[in-house]
């Protein structure tokens, strides 16, 4: 809407953001069918596969309102062979598509700052461009789910970087050495970044995990990536054992948390409580 875009739109489960939209100025089209028959340019952004099945082939789905030629962005990560089946199934209706999964988290969302990393024919990715620069900065990866093969990467990464801060700046706080001293050097040697410069900060290190983003849909990313790996012949030790750790700290009921609540299994176990409480 700030990029200039008419808006319609529609809730997946929680009515409370669209309910911001429409009094910014967005129509409310009522279901994703209301949403397609209003619009020239559809964007998802689900959990997981089976809730983009539902928006777009559902009863009342974007499929049942869509006019040929309309642009489907699914933002969702998922398995890029399920993005792949999703654009033949809509390529048969004259409808295109293009992943385009974001990496930045809500900070970064509030203030359309979002990585964009996208998969889809020159053409589609043309159409979708302009949209998704209302989001933040897009790149064409490829073809249809290269998207989503990048993002895959990045959740590899990001999971498996969240560990090793964890591990390490428990370490510190285990030897006595100050978590505030601890960042601000690391922040200008070899192990820095991003996590332990603005993420951490605001979650872990400041004694919650509130917001953020929910270590249960980094378990859905894990799991997407690690079955991907497979497919492929590729080997993924170490996130092997992430998706045990990540598991361990669901159980312990930090689904819905930051992801960074899986260093409350690290603190227990060196007998440490959080930083806010040290």
């Amino acid at each position: 809407m700030r990029a200039g875009f008419s808006l319609t739109v529609s809730a997946h489960r929680n009515r409370a953001p669209l309910e911001r939209l429409v009094a910014a100025g967005a129509a409310d089209g009522g279901s994703p069918k209301g949403v397609a028959a209003a619009s020239d340019v559809v964007v998802v952004c689900v959990p997981d596969s089976p809730q983009v099945e539902e928006a777009l082939f559902g009863a009342d789905g974007v499929l049942t309102g869509a006019k040929p030629g309309l642009l489907v962005i699914d933002c969702s990560t998922i398995a890029p062979t399920a993005t792949q089946a999703f654009g033949d199934r809509l390529k048969e209706h004259g409808v295109a598509l293009v992943d385009a999964p974001v990496s930045g988290g809500p900070m970064r969302a509030k203030t359309g700052e979002l990585t964009i990393m996208a998969g889809g024919s020159q053409q589609d990715f043309a159409r979708a461009e302009p949209v998704l620069k209302g989001m933040g900065t897009p790149r064409r990866c490829g073809e249809l789910g290269a998207g989503e093969m990048v993002k895959l990467v990045n959740q590899t990464l990001a999971s498996i970087i969240m560990l090793a801060n964890v591990e390490g700046f428990v370490l510190a706080r285990k030897a006595g050495v100050d978590l505030d001293v601890a960042k601000e050097i690391l922040g200008t040697a070899v192990a820095s970044n991003y996590l332990m410069q603005q993420w951490l900060p605001k979650t872990w290190f400041a004694g919650t995990f509130d917001g953020g983003f929910a270590l249960d849909l980094m378990r859905k990313d894990i799991r997407a990536a690690l079955a991907t790996a497979r497919a492929l012949g590729a080997p993924m030790f170490m996130l092997a054992l992430g998706e045990q750790l990540y598991g361990a700290a669901s159980s312990e009921g930090h689904g819905r948390d930051d992801y960074s609540s899986v260093a409350a299994q690290y603190e227990r176990a060196a007998g440490l409580g959080s930083p806010a409480r040290k």
